[in-house]
């Protein structure tokens, strides 16, 4: 019997592990194919746009969901100065719980956890938006997001030629020197329109917390497929808006992304679609060849709660993790004081 006080905790070190010991393209896919089976049943989560506190520095959130039998949420943050200070952008945690009695049933690391689902997402999303056969991806911004992303969309999509390019050019470097050995025919470009020259894919991910056009009208050719991922609070943009004009634009949870995504810059009342509807069958994807479309991806808790759920599962096979003492159990469950009371010094009679 499981001691009730006891729940499985993967820290970063065990995280490492589970991804190496399944394989990082082979986890990719895996996620993706829960998001889309968990996508498939939208109906049955409870959803709400994240809980946000913004601070001038970054922003701190909380993404909850449920399904009704499970219930999952991710702390996570945003900070774009904290490189500066030798520290992540963004971090994250996460927990699962039974619903039936309360009590949590998984805590993990998530920022290593939410870089591989963010790019599974987003791979997930183009195999239905992008132009079949493409092969060519442009990276528009080479920080810790980027490998993910050229990885997921290899895995699922095929993409082997990544035209790489970043304002830091040591951040392109870095992006370069770490998918080498992965076997992609890699370019590194001194602009973002160099970079998106002859690309059937573009994908931006920056981080600065502000509006900005990171991808100009004039780049974005018929029949290409813009994945941008950066923009994900209020008043941080990357895309210039007469793109999103004149593309089919697909989002996650769309109360959420009129908040937080490129589609901020537009009227509340433009049409967008939500991508379960495009994976259950409901709407079209790309409609032709020479449609641009956009997927303006900012993340939502139903991609952390499949993540979650794949993390439990796959714990089952391989076992990284350790037990955590996180629940107060008492002999008795009415009697928490006297649980205290036992566990503290013996006391010298009067």
């Amino acid at each position: 019997m499981t001691a009730l006080n006891v729940v499985p905790f993967v820290s970063v070190d065990n995280m490492m592990r589970l991804v190496h010991a399944v394989g990082i393209e082979a986890l990719l896919v895996r996620l993706a194919a829960a998001i889309a089976e968990d996508f498939s049943r939208w109906e049955a989560f409870h959803k709400t746009p994240r809980i946000a506190a913004h601070s001038a520095e970054g922003v701190i959130e909380l993404m909850p969901t449920s399904d009704g039998t499970t219930y999952g949420f991710k702390y996570v943050n945003g900070h774009p100065k904290n490189a500066a200070d030798g520290r992540q952008t963004v971090t994250a945690f996460g927990v699962l719980a039974d619903v039936g009695s309360g009590y949590p049933v998984l805590v993990t690391e998530m920022t290593l956890l939410t870089a591989l689902r963010t790019a599974a997402t987003s791979a997930l999303a183009a195999r239905h938006l992008a132009r079949p056969g493409s092969q060519t991806m442009a990276l528009i911004g080479n920080g810790a997001q980027a490998e993910f992303q050229a990885l997921a969309f290899r895995a699922l999509l095929g993409i082997e030629a990544l035209r790489l390019h970043d304002i830091d050019p040591a951040a392109t470097e870095k992006c370069r020197r770490n998918l080498a050995r992965f076997g992609f025919a890699i370019t590194a470009c001194a602009s973002t329109a160099d970079a998106v020259r002859g690309a059937d894919i573009v994908t931006t991910v920056t981080a600065d917390k502000r509006n900005a056009v990171i991808l100009g009208d004039n780049l974005v050719g018929e029949g290409m497929h813009v994945n941008a991922v950066g923009g994900d609070c209020p008043g941080k943009t990357e895309l210039a808006p007469e793109i999103l004009r004149r593309a089919g634009i697909f989002v996650e949870y769309e109360p959420q992304t009129r908040i937080e995504g490129e589609i901020q810059q537009l009227a509340p009342d433009y049409p967008v679609t939500e991508l379960w509807r495009v994976l259950s069958g409901q709407a079209p994807g790309r409609r032709d060849a020479r449609e641009v479309t956009v997927f303006d991806s900012v993340g939502f808790a139903i991609e952390d709660f499949s993540a979650l759920r794949t993390v439990r599962a796959l714990l089952a096979e391989r076992p990284f993790y350790e037990n955590l003492d996180l629940l107060a159990d008492p002999d008795d469950p009415r009697d928490l004081f006297g649980m205290l009371l036992r566990a503290g010094p013996p006391r010298l009679a009067a």
